[in-house]
């Protein structure tokens, strides 16, 4: 059969998801291979080092670098409190007497008596990294992590901000086509992950912000909605670090798009399910889309239970395409044929294209590469 390879995104109802667990740098992993977490155990801690400040000691206090020990209270690795005296001349008239204050609490790190520099550093940051999913440590990385897996409900989509969230998933419209307005944003909602239709405004994200809704999932968005709630233009950029208060994922893309049938159908039949999101994205090399998982309870799990294998092949006549280039941008639709040969399109270029069936019957020639899989 005629296929070609072409970027994908990820709708399962059923798969294996994992998921790895890194501290930014070496540190203890507190869990074992085989235990079964919940998304909010710790599994790993490190420390951060401090910020380092440095104090010019000699013209504060008017002497020689090489005497700068001499005048010293304090020595290398003794613990400050902020506005403790430090350092501290010995003048015959006391009233003349100078005083070095830490501008910190912290650490004396060094004391150079060639630079007639103090360096301080503030105290260690703790880091802790949790298990972000339900599921089981099936990989320990000594020092560094673990790799987390759970069969779980798995949706990729196009385009996130704000990083790892866990709630409860919840439905805030009646159809995929609905637009998320402030008034179905509800005081229960607090803490959840709540599913909009097609469309979200700025004003709406910060409503569910104040009510301390952990997550929107929505068709679309308007670009100067996402600058509003940034307070800067995005530009081409790796997402997911944002401390804006709030996970927003956009299934679609930009603008009012009807969020897919079947996207907003699978979301509907996990409401009230734990669910975590990540809205991180990157859509340079090394593509990371954001991700939507919610597990599912395996507790009472039969042998033979039917779970998604992932799809690794190229196009085939009838999968599911989304298209990314206008004029059908966003359109869904299945792949009725694939041309062997390059065809001349309207650009006049010269291209290997596919054709897409829409589901209201209509048709539309487009080239290969203004299209991403939808692996379902």
């Amino acid at each position: 059969m005629t296929h070609a390879y072409t970027p994908g995104l990820r709708i399962a109802e059923k798969t294996k998801v994992t998921s790895q667990r890194s501290l930014p740098l070496l540190g203890d992993v507190i869990v074992k291979k085989g235990d079964v977490l919940k998304a909010e155990y710790v599994v790993a801690r490190t420390h951060l080092p401090g910020k380092v400040h440095a104090i010019n000691a000699v013209n504060r206090l008017g002497i020689q670098p090489k005497d700068l020990r001499e005048y010293m209270l304090k020595k290398e690795g003794d613990v400050v409190q902020k506005d403790e005296i430090i350092a501290e001349t010995k003048p015959w008239v006391k009233m003349l007497k100078t005083a070095l204050l830490s501008p910190i609490t912290g650490t004396i790190e060094t004391i150079s008596t060639v630079t007639g520099q103090i360096l301080l550093r503030e105290p260690p940051k703790p880091i802790q990294v949790f298990a972000y999913i339900d599921g089981t440590v099936i990989e320990i990385m000594e020092k560094e992590g673990v790799v987390m897996e759970t069969t779980a409900t798995f949706i990729q989509s196009i385009f996130g901000v704000g990083g790892e969230t866990v709630g409860e998933l919840v439905i805030a419209v009646n159809k995929p086509g609905d637009v998320l307005t402030a008034e179905r944003i509800q005081p229960t909602y607090k803490d959840k992950i709540i599913v909009g239709g097609a469309f979200v405004q700025h004003d709406v994200i910060n409503k569910a912000k104040k009510l301390g809704v952990r997550g929107i999932i929505t068709g679309g968005l308007d670009d100067e909605d996402l600058k509003k709630l940034l307070g800067y233009d995005l530009g081409v950029a790796i997402t997911g670090s944002e401390d804006i208060g709030i996970t927003l994922i956009i299934t679609e893309g930009f603008g009012k798009i009807q969020m897919a049938q079947r996207t907003f159908e699978l979301l509907k039949s996990r409401t009230g399910a734990k669910t975590s999101i990540n809205g991180a994205t990157q859509i340079r090399a090394g593509v990371v889309r954001p991700e939507i998982i919610i597990p599912h309870d395996t507790s009472g799990k039969t042998s033979g239970e039917e779970i998604d294998k992932p799809i690794d092949r190229g196009m085939e006549i009838g999968d599911s395409v989304r298209i990314i280039r206008v004029p059908h941008f966003g359109k869904i639709g299945r792949i009725k044929s694939l041309p062997f040969s390059p065809q001349k399109i309207e650009t006049e270029a010269t291209v290997r294209i596919l054709e897409v069936e829409f589901p209201d019957g209509s048709t539309a020639i487009v080239p290969r590469t203004n299209v991403e899989m939808i692996e379902t």
